[in-house]
């Protein structure tokens, strides 16, 4: 099987009190698919980005993401807060 076609899926978890965002899941395959589908369950916004999914998912469990990870990560970050901050206003 080529594994450029194999699905990929990386969690990141940024809490305030840590240095930088970190991987707290990866998977390919059939773990990438249950990734997303807890991801979606739990109403977690979902990202798809390729090279920023190959990136981070050559880091290990626990790590935080890298330097020049930083930039690209807030973005995602930034817009799902802002997701999040839509959807708890439509819920009033």
């Amino acid at each position: 099987m080529n594994e450029k076609k194999i699905k990929k899926a990386v969690a990141v978890k940024y809490d305030i009190k840590d240095i930088a965002p970190k991987v707290i899941a990866k998977g390919k395959g059939y773990v990438a698919e249950k990734i997303i589908e807890k991801a979606k369950q739990e109403e977690i916004p979902v990202f798809e980005h390729k090279d920023v999914a190959e990136k981070l998912f050559s880091l290990e469990l626990q790590e935080y993401i890298p330097e020049d990870l930083y930039e690209v990560v807030a973005q995602i970050l930034v817009f799902i807060g802002y997701l999040d901050k839509i959807n708890r206003n439509g819920e009033k």
